[in-house]
């Protein structure tokens, strides 16, 4: 014969599942935070989108003359 839990231990269990969920999902932030990022220099050099910011910041002066 088992016994059914009760409500509170229901409630207690459901909490200590969520802190151990939290703990791990801390942890992988912090693992993914130390963790060598990849040079954004290439990134960079490789895009089209500092050509885009260049042009943007020299149209207000044309603009303005």
């Amino acid at each position: 014969m088992s016994s059914k839990r009760s409500p509170q231990t229901a409630a207690k269990r459901a909490r200590e599942q969520a802190m151990r969920e939290k703990r791990e999902r801390k942890e992988a932030k912090k693992l993914a935070r130390n963790s060598p990022a990849p040079p954004a220099d290439e990134t960079a050099e490789g895009s089209d989108e500092a050509g885009e910011v260049t042009e943007a910041v020299a149209t207000p002066e044309a603009q303005s003359v």
